[in-house]
């Protein structure tokens, strides 16, 4: 931690601590009264809201912790600066087509921010992509411009089919993009039948292999996209059928969250020469579709690690369109509209969680006492001894000697040769001890490997109001990084470290790995708790699927969730509110009936009555807390 005295702590400070001016990407930063703020870029204008103020406005209307917070502004600002990115490319580059963006509604598929997408998309032609029927069907209702694509991945029955040939005959460009070429014969049977041409997409599957956690997407082993002896088998079928004139797009998905700009250069570069070889095979195309990848910089370490990205959002345009541009001119061939996918890079800053503290286990030793208590055991003195002679020099054995004579001690309390106070003295002994070793470490000039983890080991847990497997599941399945700070009191100097824990009944429901821009951290700078005041922090960047990923761990069920939109007069107003699940809602997710529940629970409360343990009247207070929790929220409530 910074060494600054707390009266001479400030937001900078606390700015430069949690690197929000990093991960932001200048949608978030901090006040100088110590708030962390949301920036919605308006026009020439920049209006900076308090979180705090925002979670002030939810209470009032009795919306409680945890809670999802959507932006609207930032979802545009992303969808804008997106399209305008590649229109200034297309135009530097002397692009010779345009840009068409869609969203992959896996993403996030809550409604309010399809219809966000839909509703500011449309300016943009800016479309969807989907991979189910019931994202077909959303994408098919909520679409405002039918000059915006329609993006059809995933394994495709004749329902499927048929559904996306009738946005065909309506007018709407919808692809069916062929995972294999067992879908081509459904497609064209439906076709024939309709009597409606279909757009078709071919998915090839590149040998480039990119880096990133997600780099199971690329190369020869992807589970996704055609070979080239199957593409060259669906161009002779399309050729007998005499539909090859409807193949007019390529789909070449590099990957998810590519953290390095070579690799999409040279992705773009081996899909190119599959689009110029089925363009010589007879095929018009017209399309070429470079799926997803446009990465989030969750760390803000601006690098090729995993969650963080080496490039800014115009040069991953500029690359396409260069490459492209200069593998299709030298052999004459029209420049395709270019098609992306982004998913991630578009709502990802657009939400976050909040939640509030609800105690702290604090793991500093208790003061040690001036001599030892009348009646320990002896291995005690021993003990006792050690944090009087620590320093620099010695540290290595005083670690080895404190564990030493605590595991003695632990092995008498367990055969009943010392008791429970022995224990616990020895315990909080060697806590002293190992608390004034990781306070010698930055003096360190190496440290050793078994001395690295003390200060996670002795680092606070924080108990925050929410559940990781609902809210923030990647976390948990695939070890995902997201920015974490308090969302106020940023201009006093934290004075503790912690990890952060949820309140399932789970020893995995915990976020102990945190971002920066100086590397990923074990545990995060914190404030001590204040009486009678609640502790918030935000998790940030999560819009890109936790949501729709969430399970009911713990039957803890959806969070609160409130979008608002921030105003030019610098003010914000509530656009939408949903109340979270009730534990009646999740009970019957279930397969609870929780009308059958209650009048068990009646049931039961009547024969204690008969029984003669309890009063009619104390049978009825029972029936209306039973009922009234069922209506509660599934969370912590004050």
């Amino acid at each position: 931690m910074t060494d600054v005295s707390n009266t001479d702590w400030s937001a900078e400070h606390s700015a430069n601590l949690y690197g929000i001016r990093e991960w932001g990407g200048g949608y978030f930063d901090i006040s100088e009264q110590g708030d962390a703020v949301v920036n919605a870029i308006l026009g020439e204008k920049t209006v900076s809201v308090p979180l705090i103020n925002i979670v002030n406005g939810m209470k009032e209307r009795g919306l409680e912790m945890p809670a999802i917070l959507r932006v609207e502004n930032l979802l545009d600002h992303r969808i804008k600066a997106l399209n305008e990115a590649f229109a200034n490319a297309i135009e530097q580059g002397e692009y010779n087509n345009h840009y068409r963006g869609v969203f992959p509604i896996k993403v996030n598929q809550q409604c309010h921010v399809i219809e966000e997408i839909a509703d500011f998309g449309q300016h943009y032609h800016h479309g969807f992509e989907a991979g189910s029927k019931a994202e077909l069907i959303i994408a098919l209702s909520q679409l405002r411009d039918h000059d915006s694509l329609i993006i059809c991945n995933g394994y495709k029955d004749t329902e499927f089919v048929e559904l996306g040939l009738y946005a065909r005959q309506m007018g709407i460009p919808c692809f069916f993009v062929l995972e294999t070429p067992a879908e081509l014969p459904t497609i064209i049977e439906c076709s024939r039948a309709l009597g409606i041409e279909p757009l078709i997409g071919v998915r090839i599957k590149p040998s480039t292999v990119v880096d990133g956690h997600w780099n199971g997407d690329s190369g020869d082993r992807s589970i996704f996209g055609l070979s080239s002896n199957a593409l060259l088998d669906v161009v002779e079928q399309l050729k007998l059928e005499d539909m090859l004139h409807c193949l007019q797009l390529l789909h070449c998905h590099l990957g998810s969250q590519l953290p390095n700009i070579r690799n999409i250069r040279s992705g773009v570069l081996e899909a190119c020469r599959f689009y110029i070889g089925l363009i010589n095979e007879g095929a018009p195309m017209g399309y070429l579709d470079l799926g997803g990848g446009l990465a989030v910089d969750y760390e803000g370490a601006s690098s090729n690690s995993t969650h963080s990205m080496n490039y800014q959002v115009l040069e991953y345009c500029i690359n396409i369109v260069e490459t492209v541009r200069e593998s299709l001119d030298p052999e004459g061939i029209d420049h395709p509209v270019i098609v992306t996918e982004s998913g991630r890079a578009t709502v990802a800053y657009s939400s976050l969680l909040l939640f509030n503290i609800l105690d702290v286990r604090n793991h500093q030793p208790l003061p040690l006492p001036e001599s030892l208590p009348v009646g320990s055991h002896e291995l005690l003195s021993n003990l006792f001894a050690v944090p009087a002679i620590l320093s620099l020099n010695n540290f290595q054995e005083c670690y080895n000697d404190a564990l030493y004579y605590r595991d003695e001690i632990r092995d008498l309390f367990r055969r009943g040769q010392a008791s429970l106070r022995d224990r616990a003295l020895a315990d909080n002994i060697t806590l002293a001890v190992l608390a004034g070793i990781t306070a010698l470490l930055p003096e360190v000039d190496r440290v050793p490997p078994e001395i690295e983890h003390l200060p996670e080991l002795l680092a606070d847990i924080y108990y925050g109001n929410f559940s990781l497997f609902q809210s923030l599941p990647d976390v948990w399945a695939i070890d995902q990084v997201f920015p974490v700070m308090p969302i106020h009191r940023l201009n006093e100097q934290p004075d503790r470290q912690a990890i952060i824990a949820d309140i399932t009944c789970d020893c995995d429901g915990k976020i102990d790995n945190f971002s920066s821009p100086d590397g990923q951290q074990k545990t995060l700078p914190l404030h001590s708790l204040n009486d009678s005041e609640d502790y918030i922090l935000g998790v940030f960047l999560v819009g890109a699927y936790q949501e729709t990923l969430g399970d009911l761990h713990n039957l803890f069920g959806d969070t609160n969730v409130v979008s608002v939109h921030i105003d030019g007069d610098d003010s914000f107003h509530f656009v939408r509110e949903f109340h979270g699940d009730s534990i009646a809602d999740v009970l019957s997710y279930v397969e609870y009936d929780p009308r059958t529940v209650q009048e068990k629970f009646r049931r039961v409360a009547e024969q204690a009555v008969r029984q003669g343990k309890i009063s009619v009247a104390t049978r009825q207070k029972m029936l209306n807390a039973f009922k009234e929790s069922m209506r509660g929220y599934t969370y912590f409530e004050h």
